[in-house]
């Protein structure tokens, strides 16, 4: 018997005839230059069986089929001979229909038959109407009648059955009704699976599934710009290539107005109004051929329509724009140089209102090699039944699904969440096609939306400056009114300090004995209690002094430092010491510790990259940061953007290096109260 796992046997309980295992697909598809959805078409409906002996008979089956019935272009003669002299023959062919309004009749044209006007009943085309959108594969029975005549010309070929491998028609109500039968988890390797991959291989984690699940997002989503550029080998382009018909790939260099757009002279319009999706394979080459397919590209980008003097007003489409090509240094190496975009083609590097339209980065570098283990041998959608289940949840949309449970934060302005609503609304779609989704799923899809916009926003930052400057990208949950802020992998690299806002009580700061630097981290919690103060982390006396010290100060200015509603008596405080890095840690973090105190109280969220140097007495007195140059140096080459500083150290600035004022802002203060100011993000 094969060996089937239980999800195996689930997807054949529930979708029998629907779904294929995978590796017998590669296995004929190495010996036949075959379209998989008509190898798929042909192995589910013969092999959707867990019996090793009905598979081997039925890939005997599909074989046998495959070269009797299935037409190579160069056998087109071979073919019109077979059919003539048997009279009626059956083939496999794409064919497909056009009205000849003159003559009043349909033809079909059958792809590597080379059959160009093939008689076809008003009947047979009414049942698949998809022969007139394109044209769809199928086993075909063809006749040979020389007697039809139209004035002088014979037109012998008549098509006078389809069995479409292609679906020619397509009802979604099955994925829509099993959907309950299967985990979320048991759905996302059935979908990845159909994609091709497996799952379930050591070094896929759940983050390289979902990102692996997003190059479906513009097949479930109009009009969505996606951008992916990441080292050769991670099957950027598989998904638009090999697993669906309504998406085509363009070549570096061959995007003109007249294929993309409308042609001049017909005025037919091109591919944004013919396919689902456009992939720009390698587009660190040469994306567009016409400079002026540039500006209609970013306004179709913009509003899913475009117009063109003599086209007849504005059209419509509703494709969506994938950018593909390689990084071939380390993203690290890039970020510290350039920006992420520098690899495209130089007519859009720089473009930043080009650029500012793509909804979706997603971080190719992070995607595994593929090898011969992260291909499937197990079940997954036959490809075609899975191309027609995306195009149909196009149809649907949950844009507003996170509005529910969640608002957006006040640095996305219009532009950025369009993007964030359409990626959350894709990947309900894909994961959640019965619209049955929780309050945490749409978190998780809300912070990769995020993310995937904000890398975005970062790098039109690095290009365009200040116009871009809101990239604090966060989300606030509507029932507790918490703000959450997402950052990116990449920003925080080997960075020990985050480069977003810091949550409340979460401070950095750096301390020294003279001998020794270390990089520590504070953090305080505040749970409703009775005034007790517990510290954690550190054993050393004179750095719990500092921390009781500060707490005093506050505890004895509480009516100028806090309201009624946040004194200290009503509190229990938890102060939590880390050592980051460095040998030992010393006194000196007091006025980090006031910082984490009052934001954790206030649940008020700290600068991004923030860090503070210095102490404060019991009296309230700002006592200068020592070996201060060593300090701010440390805290910079780790990641701080922002270090707060006493006004005593105002002197010694000038001892710090050009490279590190370069990259982090050195503020000073004199007072605890201008300290708090120049800490809060403000809302």
């Amino acid at each position: 018997m094969a060996v089937l796992n239980d999800l195996d046997i689930k997807l054949l309980e529930h979708f029998r005839g629907y779904v294929v295992k995978k590796d017998l697909v590669r296995s004929v598809k190495v010996g036949a230059n075959v379209p998989v959805f008509v190898l798929e078409y042909l192995i589910a409906n013969s092999c959707s069986t867990d019996d090793d002996e009905q598979i081997r008979k039925g890939m005997d089956n599909v074989k046998k089929v495959l070269s009797e019935h299935y037409v190579n272009p160069e056998e087109s003669a071979l073919i019109h001979s077979k059919i003539r002299e048997k009279g009626r023959y059956k083939i496999i062919d794409k064919i497909s229909v056009e009205l000849d309004s003159k003559k009043d009749l349909y033809w079909a044209k059958l792809q590597n038959s080379n059959i160009k006007n093939g008689n076809i009943s008003d009947d047979l085309v009414k049942q698949h109407e998809k022969m007139l959108m394109g044209g769809i594969w199928a086993i075909i029975d063809v006749e040979y009648d020389p007697n039809i005549m139209i004035g002088q010309t014979i037109y012998p070929f008549v098509i006078t059955d389809i069995k479409p491998i292609q679906l020619s028609t397509f009802d979604n109500s099955k994925i829509i009704d099993k959907r309950k039968e299967f985990s979320k988890d048991e759905w996302l390797d059935i979908v990845l699976r159909s994609c091709g991959y497996e799952p379930t291989a050591e070094d896929v984690s759940y983050r390289i599934k979902m990102l692996l699940l997003a190059r479906l997002l513009p097949m479930v989503e109009a009009n969505f710009n996606f951008i992916e550029l990441g080292p050769r080998s991670t099957g950027k382009s598989f998904v638009y290539k090999e697993l669906t018909p309504y998406a085509v790939l363009i070549s570096g260099g061959q995007g003109t107005v007249a294929k993309l757009f409308v042609h001049g002279s017909t005025g037919k319009v091109g591919a944004v109004g013919q396919w689902d999706a456009i992939c720009f394979d390698e587009a660190t080459d040469k994306i567009f051929k016409d400079r002026d397919a540039i500006p209609l590209m970013k306004d179709y980008m913009e509003s899913g329509s475009f117009s063109r003097a003599g086209a007849g007003g504005e059209i419509t489409g509703v494709a969506s724009i994938i950018l593909n090509g390689n990084i071939n240094q380390p993203v690290e190496t890039v970020l510290q140089t350039s920006h992420l975009f520098s690899p495209l083609s130089d007519e859009v590097n720089s473009d930043t209102a080009f650029l500012d339209r793509l909804h979706f980065y997603l971080p190719g570098w992070e995607m595994i090699k593929f090898a011969p283990k992260h291909f499937t041998s197990n079940f997954g959608f036959s490809t075609d039944y899975f191309s027609e289940v995306l195009k149909s949840l196009r149809r649907v949309t949950y844009t507003d699904a996170l509005e529910r449970y969640f608002s957006l934060g006040a640095h996305l302005k219009q532009r950025d969440t369009k993007p964030v609503k359409k990626t959350v609304s894709g990947f309900i779609k894909l994961l959640h096609p019965d619209g049955d989704y929780t309050k945490e799923d749409i978190r998780e899809y809300l912070v990769l939306a995020l993310e995937m916009r904000r890398r975005v926003k970062e790098q039109l930052k690095r290009i365009g400056g200040m116009e871009f400057w809101d990239t604090n990208f966060s989300y606030i949950d509507k029932d507790t009114q918490e703000e959450f802020f997402v950052g990116l992998p990449e920003e925080k690299g080997s960075h020990l300090i985050e480069n977003t806002p810091l949550s409340p009580g979460v401070c950095y700061t750096s301390t020294s004995n003279g001998d020794n630097t270390a990089l520590v981290r504070i953090e305080a919690i505040a749970v409703q209690g009775n005034g007790k103060l517990n510290i954690t982390g550190v054993n050393n006396t004179e750095v719990k002094e500092n921390i009781k010290n500060t707490y005093h100060y506050i505890k004895a200015n509480e009516k100028s430092i806090l309201s009624d509603k946040h004194s200290l008596k009503n509190y229990d405080i938890t102060i939590q010491v880390s050592n980051l890095l460095g040998a030992v840690i010393s006194s000196g973090i007091g006025a980090a510790v006031y910082i984490s105190i009052v934001s954790a109280l206030y649940k008020k969220n700290l600068k991004a990259g923030l860090a503070v140097l210095g102490n404060i007495s019991v009296g309230g007195a700002i006592e200068r940061a020592i070996n201060f140059e060593d300090k701010v140096t440390m805290l910079s080459e780790n990641g701080a953007k922002v270090i707060i500083v006493p006004i005593d150290n105002l002197a010694e600035l000038a001892n710090i290096p050009p490279s590190v004022l370069g990259v982090t802002d050195v503020p000073f203060y004199q007072n605890s109260q201008l300290l708090l100011q120049k800490a809060i993000l403000l809302d």
